[in-house]
This record gives C-alpha cells, structure tokens and sequence, in this order.
C-alpha cells in the first residue's frame, strides 16, 4: 500500500510540472510581432536608418553655398612725440566695429554634387536593406524557437503518455502480487520502469522550459519565466517547390544579393567621382563688409598750440568675384585614385558573382534536404501508427499474460522512438522550409 502512495504521489508531482504554465494565447505571428518591436538590433538599425535618410540631402552633398556673417572690433592708441618733425606731438584713442557677410558658392566642380548626392541615396537604400536582414534573422530566429517549443511539449506529452502506462503497469503488478500471481521480480521490473519513465519526463521538463526561456528571449521579453498557450500546431503540411522558380525569387529578392548589387552601384559612383577631380572647378566668392570707427585724442603741430582730435569715419565695402581653379599636377595621386576605383569595381561585381554561385549551391541542398525530410516524415508516420497499434496489441496480451513485462517495455520505448523520430522529422522540415523561405526573400516585416 505504502508503494502505491509513493508512486501516486510521484506522479501528481510530475504531472502538477504542467500547470506552473501560464495559459496566455500566443500565435506565431503574435510572437513574430512582439519579437521585431522588443528587438534592440532592429531599433539600432532603425536609427541607422534614420540618420542615413538625414543625410541624404542636397545640402549635406554640397549643392547649396555658405553664408558666414563676421563681427570684428579694432582698438588702437597711438601716443607719438617727435620734436624734429613737423607734427611734434600726438595722443590717439581709436575704436571700430566692422560687421561682414561673406558667400562662398561652388557653381561647377565636375559635377561631384550630383554623384554624392546619388551616392547618399544608396547609402539609405543600403541602410535599409541592412535594417531587412536584422529583421529577416530576427524572424527565422522566432520561428524556430516557437516551434522548438512545441516540439518540445509534443515530445512531453508523449513521455507522459508512457508514463502513464508505466504507472498502471506497476499497479497491476502489485495486484497481481497481492493474489500471487506475480513474484517481486515482476514488480521491481515495473518499478524500474516507472522510475526511468519519470527520469525522462523531468529531463523534459527541463527542455520544454528552457524552450520556452529561449523562446521569451527571441520575443525580446524581459520576464523570462512567460509561458504562454501557443495556438499554432507543429504539423506535416509540406509545400511543393520548383527549383527554377526559387533560384528567380531568390535573385530578385535576397536581401544580401541586394546589399551585394548597392554596393556595386556605390562602386560605380565613387568612380565618377574620382573621374570628375580631373575636371575644373568654378567657384562664386562675394562679400560685404560695413566699418566704423571713432578717434579722440590731441595732437600739435611746430610752433602752434595744441587741438583736440574727436572724428568718425565710415566705410562701405563690398565684392563679388568668380574663380576658376584646374590642377595641373598632383603627383598622379587622382589618377592612381581612379584606377583604385575601377579595382573597387571589379571586386564589387566578382563577390556579387561568388555570391550567386554560393546561394545557388545553397539553395540546392536546401531544396534537396527539403525534398527528403518530405519522405522521411512519410516514412515516420506510418512507423509511429505500426508503433502505436502495436502498443495497444501488446497491452492487451501483457494483461493476458501472453508476453512478457520485457517484451512489453520493449514495445514502449519502440513507441517512445517513434514518435520522438516523427516530432523530430516534423521540426526538422519546418527549420528547412524556413531556410528556404528565407533564401528567396519571403521572410519579411508584414
């Protein structure tokens, strides 16, 4: 009796695992939603945005010209005493204040305007490709934790169902016991089993835990220890693909392959803007300037008495000037610099090359994996169903006592493989389906 209570209690103390779980309904595209807004790579990249878009401007690429308006003050005083000359002595005190505006404005430079402000316009474009690919890892990332989740609970409520029958298997031995009909050696077999069947549904529990930690830390929560009911189901539901049409939406639209093709049109214009220093430049310089001063003081002059000095003065200048400037040698430094540019080219456009070889490849394998895992999972199924029947058979015939607690341990963790194979074909096929999702572009912000 003793034994029942132990092995009751040690069950309800498995099973009470379950309910330390919240039941907060969560969908994958829930998750996927809460992941991209708690996502700190993805607001960092956002930001990059942001100032990249600030950047792309007419006046930041140097269309427009520089007003700079100047204040200056003077301060002089002279005190000169010379006997020998006609004026013998002077004491002066003069102030001034000279306000200027001044406008500097490049009206030609080889047209290294328009090129840099092209060249912004693709350092956004490029900043927000790259803020795609952070959203696109910060997706599959999602994904496959939401999944792992329910492999992991799937996985679990199989162990409990074993259990289960482990407990209702040591029960019957004890009865059977209690009117003879089975030897301690019976029961501790079914014992053992029980113990090992409850070894592996807290190690479980475990998995499925910390399924659920590495789940709540792709979705960006802080509060680890959330569990949610998750309302998407880990199903066999594979999709047909054709390889032609993936390799097409793959060269359309993956995000690095577009990334590679920006940088080669940055390429391209840092060599015409290395090309245009070879041309003339033509510049606008005017300014205006307003200069005011007051003196006071004494002077005197040989043989005559002294005076008072107490003047003003005012001036008013102003130019406008234009000034055309052409290098006639450097040291060859531009060109060496236009050659690095078309090197630069060159380089951009062979990584794009090595790039669409290494997807291609990649794509293949994915498609081939894909196309497998298709037969594998197949295959699996109608293993666990054998499995399943199997178990149910040779239930029956154990309680009839037609085979033995060994051959019918070895039915169960037949079916414990199984189905663990299944779970596990299952997950697998809906990680490779995600890769190739993301190969061709489709894991995007809806």
């Amino acid at each position: 009796m003793n034994t029942r209570i132990f092995y009751a209690g040690l069950f309800c103390l498995l099973i009470g695992q379950m309910t330390l779980m919240a039941q907060t309904s969560l969908s994958l595209s829930q998750a996927i939603e809460k992941g991209l807004q708690n996502n700190y790579q993805i607001q960092i990249a956002e930001h990059d945005i942001e100032i990249a878009s600030n950047n792309n401007d007419w006046g930041i690429a140097g269309k427009y010209p520089s007003i700079t308006l100047n204040l200056s003050s003077s301060n002089t005083y002279t005190n000169r005493n010379d006997p020998s000359g006609f004026l013998t002595e002077q004491a002066t005190l003069s102030n001034g204040i000279t306000p200027s505006v001044n406008l500097n404005w490049i009206l030609f430079d080889g047209y290294r305007v328009q090129l840099t402000k092209q060249q912004l316009e693709k350092v956004e474009t490029l900043s927000q490709n790259s803020a795609k690919v952070t959203v696109e890892n910060s997706i599959q990332d999602i994904i496959l934790a939401y999944y792992n989740v329910l492999l992991q609970q799937q996985q679990l409520a199989v162990i409990d169902t074993v259990l289960r029958l482990s407990r209702d298997r040591v029960e019957y031995q004890e009865i059977r016991k209690e009117f003879g009909q089975a030897g301690t050696f019976d029961l501790l077999q079914s014992q053992n089993a029980y113990l090992d069947d409850s070894t592996n549904y807290l190690i479980q529990v475990t998995n499925y835990e910390n399924a659920f930690r590495n789940l709540n830390l792709t979705m960006g929560e802080d509060d680890l220890s959330q569990r949610y009911e998750l309302t998407d189901v880990l199903e066999f539901a594979p999709a047909t693909y054709e390889l032609a049409n993936l390799q097409e939406r793959m060269l359309a639209n993956n995000y690095q392959l577009n990334n590679l093709f920006i940088n080669r049109e940055l390429a391209k214009i840092n060599t015409q803007i290395q090309e245009s220093r070879l041309k003339p430049t033509l510049s606008l310089n005017s300014g205006l300037s307003y200069g005011y001063s007051i003196s006071n003081g004494s002077q005197k002059f040989i043989n005559q008495p002294s005076t008072d000095i107490n003047a003003s003065s005012r001036t008013l200048n102003g130019n406008i000037n234009l000034t055309a400037a052409y290098t006639l040698f450097d040291g060859n430094i531009r060109k060496i610099n236009i050659q690095n540019a078309k090197v630069e080219e060159m380089i951009s456009q062979l990584t794009i090359e090595d790039t669409k070889r290494m997807l291609r490849t990649q794509l293949n394998n994915t498609l081939a994996t894909y196309n497998n895992q298709k037969q594998l999972v197949d295959v699996t199924k109608v293993n666990v169903e054998n499995a399943h029947r199997n178990l149910n058979i040779s239930e029956e015939r154990f309680r009839g006592g037609l085979i033995s607690s060994f051959d019918y341990r070895t039915v169960q963790l037949n079916y414990v493989n199984a189905t663990q194979t299944l779970l596990n074909s299952i997950y697998n096929l809906k990680v490779t389906e995600t890769e190739l999702t993301r190969l061709i572009g489709g894991l995007v912000r809806k």
